[in-house]
C-alpha cells in the first residue's frame, strides 16, 4: 500500500470510533412495560415531562427505547435482556412482572419500577431504607387498598351478600390481590366471586358472566393490561349497568363509576426524578 493510502485508511479507522462514540453519547433509557402502547400514552407523556422537568429532553438529552409486552407476560424477561443487549444507562419497568424480569436480567444496569403492590413483600427490594442492589422505584400500594375498596362497595350496596372481582390470570401479581380481597371480603361477611380475564374477549365475557350472576358490585384488579383498556371496561360497565370500583384515578377520568387509589401517569413522572433514574444519565 502506498504511503499516501496509508496515512488515509489510517485516518478513516481513527475516525470511525470518534464518530461511534458521537453516536453513542445521547444516554438510552429502556421504558419496559406489560399492555400494548396505544393504551399507556399518558403514562408515557408524564414520563417525558418528568425527565423534561429534570432538564432531559427526549431526542436532543436522552433517547428512549420502548419494550412493549402486548399483555403476554411471559415475553418481559426476552424483551428486558433486548434492553440490556442495547444497552440502556437504565431501565424504567412498569409493573411488578416487568420489574422482576428486568431485576433478572441485570445486576449492574439501574432499574427504576412503578409498581402498584409491596416491591418488599414481592421481593425487588430489600427495604424502603435500603433498596439494596440496583432497584429502586416508585410504588403506590394500590394492592393493598383492597379492604378500602371492599368497604366502599359494602357502603354502596349495603344488602348486597357478595363481590365480584375482575383478575388477571396472565398477572402473577393478581394472586396476592385476590387474596386480599377475599380477605377484605370476608371481614364484612360476604363472598366474592372472582372472574379471570387476560384479553379483551376475555373482558367481555367477564361481564356477560357478571350480568348473569349479579353478584354484587365489581371490583377491577390492578392490573398494566387493564389501565391500558378503561374504556373497554367502562362502555361494558355502562352496557351491563354495573357499578365497578377500580383502583388508579385514571379509570374514575374515563368514567367508571369509583375509583380508590394512587395516579398511574403521576407515578411515571415521579418515576422520571427517582434516584436510580437520573444519575445513570
Amino acid at each position: 500500500m502506498k504511503r499516501r493510502e496509508f496515512i488515509a485508511a489510517l485516518g478513516g479507522a481513527a475516525s470511525w470510533p470518534l464518530a461511534a462514540r458521537a453516536q453513542q453519547a445521547m444516554p438510552v433509557v429502556g421504558f419496559l412495560a406489560p399492555p400494548v402502547s396505544e393504551g399507556y400514552q399518558a403514562q408515557v407523556v408524564a414520563f417525558r415531562q418528568g425527565l423534561n422537568d429534570a432538564g432531559f429532553v427526549d431526542g436532543r438529552d436522552v433517547a428512549i427505547q420502548f419494550r412493549w409486552a402486548r399483555g403476554q407476560f411471559d415475553r418481559l424477561p426476552e424483551l428486558a435482556a433486548e434492553l440490556v443487549r442495547l444497552p440502556v444507562r437504565v431501565i424504567l419497568a412498569f409493573a411488578p412482572a416487568a420489574a422482576a424480569a428486568a431485576k433478572a436480567a441485570t445486576q449492574t444496569i439501574p432499574v427504576v419500577f412503578v409498581v402498584g403492590n409491596d416491591p418488599v413483600k414481592t421481593g425487588l427490594i430489600t427495604s424502603f431504607n435500603r433498596p439494596g442492589g440496583n432497584v429502586t422505584g416508585v410504588a403506590f400500594f394500590a394492592n393493598t387498598l383492597g379492604a378500602k375498596r371492599a368497604g366502599l362497595l359494602n357502603e354502596l350496596l349495603p344488602t348486597a351478600t357478595a363481590m365480584t372481582m375482575i383478575a388477571n390470570p396472565n398477572n402473577p401479581a393478581s394472586a396476592v390481590e385476590v387474596d386480599d380481597a377475599r380477605a377484605a371480603a370476608q371481614a364484612l361477611g360476604r363472598s366474592i366471586h372472582v372472574l379471570n380475564a387476560g384479553s379483551e374477549s376475555e373482558i367481555e365475557a367477564a361481564f356477560a358472566t357478571y350480568a348473569k350472576e349479579r353478584a354484587g358490585a365489581l371490583m377491577i384488579a390492578a392490573d398494566s393490561f387493564f389501565n391500558s383498556r378503561r374504556e373497554l371496561f367502562v362502555s361494558l360497565s355502562r352496557r351491563h349497568a354495573v357499578p365497578v370500583i377500580a383502583q388508579w384515578r385514571e379509570f374514575a377520568e374515563a368514567g367508571i363509576l369509583m375509583t380508590y387509589g394512587a395516579s398511574v401517569a403521576d407515578a411515571a413522572r415521579q418515576a422520571a426524578a427517582a434516584e436510580g433514574l437520573q444519575p445513570a444519565l
